[in-house]
């Protein structure tokens, strides 16, 4: 790439096998990517903490038992970091799995070192800021419905009776788009670029976990949406009322 020579991404590495953390950590570092690689849980925590990561190669069966879907799942709850499950099985159950708790693209071994890759510089790419086209947060600027109070400048929601419901990054940019334009359908494309969401090859489902997953803190019964409604075919719409 030609801007090979400015590239700071981080890649952390999650793998038991020393072989394959070899062979990424020389693949990478000759895209000229920074690269660190460990075998555990643990040692992806102290990365974690000791340093600024910008995606997470992360093997789904781990030495010791560790699963890597709970350490997705943990890694999820804290940060927005993109993360792809590199695993030796090739079970749906497990990749819908992996997506649904955050995951950003599952690439089953053996793999092509291209493919995994082109499916980084996708993620990494879709990632970085698009200032035209994605919502400014102001100071002050709240928006009030059903009895919810999202403040956009201090990036926090709070519900009716005043307690703050944690969300994710990506959780909180979709609800600002949305209820900044009530009534409006947004597509699936079109969030994932106005929140600078990850691809991957089904990027829709990236959308619609997320869309779940805040279903489930703000909608009385998620099912049945009152708040964030689906439009088949087509994306997401909002439909809370604003408050006085």
């Amino acid at each position: 790439m030609s801007d090979a020579a400015e590239r700071t991404e981080h890649i952390l590495v999650v793998d038991d096998d020393p072989r394959i953390r070899q062979m990424l950590v020389r693949y990478f570092e000759g895209e000229s990517y920074r690269v660190t690689a460990v075998a555990d849980g643990k040692a992806m925590r102290e990365a974690l903490r000791e340093r600024a990561i910008d995606a997470i190669l992360l093997d789904l069966v781990l030495g010791g038992g560790e699963d890597g879907l709970e350490l997705a799942r943990e890694v999820r709850s804290r940060s927005d970091v993109p993360i792809i499950m590199l695993t030796g099985r090739d079970d749906v159950v497990d990749r819908i799995v992996g997506l649904e708790i955050g995951a950003d693209d599952y690439i089953a071994k053996p793999f092509h070192l291209r493919e995994v890759l082109a499916r980084l510089r996708t993620i990494l790419r879709r990632r970085r800021p698009r200032p035209l086209a994605e919502p400014e947060a102001r100071p002050g600027d709240v928006i009030q419905f059903d009895g919810w109070r999202l403040d956009v400048g201090r990036r926090e929601l709070h519900d009716a009776a005043g307690e703050a419901i944690a969300l994710t990054t990506g959780e909180f940019d979709i609800l600002m788009v949305l209820a900044r334009q009530p009534g409006h359908v947004f597509s699936r494309e079109t969030l994932m670029d106005l929140t600078r969401s990850r691809s991957l090859e089904a990027f829709d489902r990236t959308i619609d976990a997320q869309i779940a997953r805040l279903r489930k803190k703000i909608e009385r019964d998620p099912a049945n949406p009152k708040l964030v409604k689906s439009v088949r075919g087509i994306g997401y719409v909002f439909t809370g009322q604003a408050d006085d």
